[in-house]
């Protein structure tokens, strides 16, 4: 994939070169220090868009690491993004309390921030808006802008643009910021955008003025974090109780006990932690996210590296919703990189039980899908792929009827899988068909298909 650069940069003429040339001892005294003060390593700070959380980011945080920032550097932001445009002061309170924390930590006097979608908005409002924006502006080296808002925050910034452009993000599909270097990702989509080894490559060249050496690095033993999550508010889940169970091929679990069992005690938006918890590479997991009257049971696909950036997600309205027709099983599939279906030779396929739910109806790139819904909504025991029409509205977000008998206890395997456009081969997940009612499953599908750029 090309990358396209369009930044605007001045030329010196002859007589600026032969000045500096003449003015070489002092220009040799004062450069080298200047240099490192611009590129040096900071910590990062990721402000994720409408309708997202700390995840987005969790790829992105995982190649920052392997290119030698400590875990303790790289924190991300979850607001309630539903709320935030019409009362900045919560999630701009916080920025600032996010910021002072890396700050501590590192000793640094200056963060690096990436901002997507909405969170370009709150950004600008945060640098250029705000009663504080020269105090915040002060405290931010560089920043970069992922598919969001046009207008310069007067910091030194990249704006990362999507070479696809549907009509859920943005009005148009050729966009720019003025006096920002600006970089085109062709052939990608909104969120793809923010995830994609592309988009790290030119932003940590921005940031650190030189290309990273690595994508994700493998490790052996990982580290495994994150929070606990009211969806969309992001308001932290106090009462239920975080367990990690290892599982087998099948999804069933091995131990007789979680290998962790931690009670949410913050409900504060961006509250909801629990972890560390150590794990190894390669074993799959389930996380149950265990509630007074239901547990939401979370998969994900064997870890490569340690993930502080896990969010497990719980909404009381969807699991209602979508858990309303008893005997019944199913599951939300979320990748942080659209499903497209109405591409040939581009598609993606997202299989149950070997049904592709990934239409070109229900799967378009233009509606940019990251979570599909595959559940029961008619209440019948047939999979007609007809389109929810309540969870069809929201940006991002796709539901189907697909039918598959649930029980409690579960008493069959369901397989999921994915055949990514970006390769891979096909990748399956086997899970217990948890009924609908008490129980529901989610699915987390890796946006990278491979681990080197």
């Amino acid at each position: 994939m090309s990358i396209t650069n369009d930044r605007r940069s001045g030329q010196g003429s002859l007589r600026l070169l032969l000045a500096c040339l003449c003015a070489g001892l002092l220009l040799s005294a004062v450069a080298p220090g200047a240099g490192a003060s611009t590129f040096e390593r900071r910590p990062i700070l990721f402000v994720h868009g409408f309708e997202s959380a700390g995840s987005n980011f969790a790829s992105q945080a995982m190649r920052f690491e392997s290119n030698g920032y400590p875990p303790s550097w790289v924190m991300e932001l979850d607001y309630d993004s539903t709320a935030a445009v019409a009362n900045m002061s919560e999630v701009e309170k916080q920025i600032e309390e996010a910021i002072a924390t890396l700050k501590q930590r590192t000793g640094k006097s200056q963060v690096d921030v990436l901002g997507h979608s909405e969170g370009t908005s709150v950004m600008y409002h945060y640098l250029a808006e705000s009663a504080k924006a020269a105090e915040h502006r002060a405290s931010v080296a560089h920043y970069a802008n992922l598919d969001g808002q046009e207008k310069n925050p007067e910091v030194p910034t990249i704006a990362v643009w999507a070479g696809r452009c549907g009509d859920a993000t943005c009005s148009k599909p050729e966009r720019h910021m003025e006096g920002a270097e600006n970089v085109t990702i062709p052939n990608a989509t909104h969120v793809q955008t923010s995830t994609s080894a592309e988009t790290f490559q030119q932003v940590f060249k921005f940031f650190r003025g030189k290309l990273p050496l690595h994508d994700i690095v493998a490790q052996k033993k990982v580290i495994l974090a994150g929070k606990a999550l009211e969806f969309p508010q992001n308001t932290g889940l106090i009462g239920d109780t975080v367990e990690v169970w290892p599982i087998n091929s099948t999804g069933v679990r091995t131990t007789k006990a979680p290998i962790a069992s931690i009670p949410i005690a913050d409900g504060s938006e961006g509250g909801g932690t629990w972890g560390p918890v150590a794990a190894k590479a390669g074993q799959r997991y389930e996380f149950a996210l265990v509630q007074p009257t239901r547990t939401v049971h979370v998969y994900m696909e064997p870890f490569v590296r340690s993930d502080y950036a896990i969010r497990l997600l719980g909404s009381a309205a969807i699991e209602n919703y979508t858990g309303k027709n008893p005997g019944s099983s199913g599951a939300v599939m979320i990748r942080y990189k659209e499903y497209w279906g109405n591409q040939p030779g581009e598609n993606d396929e997202l299989l149950v039980k070997g049904l592709n739910v990934c239409t070109a109806t229900l799967c378009p790139w233009e509606k940019e899908v990251n979570a599909f819904f595959a559940f029961n909504w008619e209440g019948k025991e047939e999979s007609t792929l007809n389109e929810d029409p309540v969870l069809s509205k929201p940006p991002f977000l796709q539901g189907a009827q697909v039918f598959i008998p649930g029980s409690t206890p579960p008493n069959a395997t369901v397989s999921y899988q994915l055949s990514s456009r970006g390769g891979g081969g096909l990748r399956t997940l086997n899970i217990p068909n948890w009924e609908g009612t008490t129980s529901q499953v989610e699915i987390f599908w890796n946006d990278f298909e491979r681990l080197s750029f």
